[in-house]
């Protein structure tokens, strides 16, 4: 990926997370943790950790039915010409790396 996409990552991640704080209801915990851009840059998963872990269905479910409006919030804040199709998709990685800390802090 060369520096242009990068800048690209970076800045739908930083839109994502603006959007988000600002149209959930806070009922939950939504941290964008990472973006998963495809080779064609057609495409954009954005990745969420949500707390508690018992909202996580609801919250990336909300996410994925404001897709249409963050397409325009991203229109309106941004310099990106191009769009991706969005979807948002809760990160297995960061749930995987939390468990393995409470199963080592655990042993100790």
């Amino acid at each position: 990926m060369n520096i242009k996409d990068e800048r690209m990552k970076e800045r739908l991640k930083e839109l994502a997370a603006e959007y988000l704080n600002r149209e959930s209801t806070r009922a939950a915990l939504l941290t964008v943790t990472n973006i998963d851009l495809s080779e064609d840059l057609k495409s954009v998963r954005i990745l969420l950790s949500v707390m508690p872990k018992e909202k996580e269905y609801g919250a990336v479910d909300f996410a994925n039915r404001h897709r249409r409006e963050f397409a325009e919030y991203i229109k309106k804040h941004s310099r990106i010409h191009f769009l991706p199709f969005i979807t948002f998709a809760a990160d297995l990685g960061e749930q995987n790396r939390q468990r393995i800390s409470e199963l080592l802090e655990s042993e100790q």
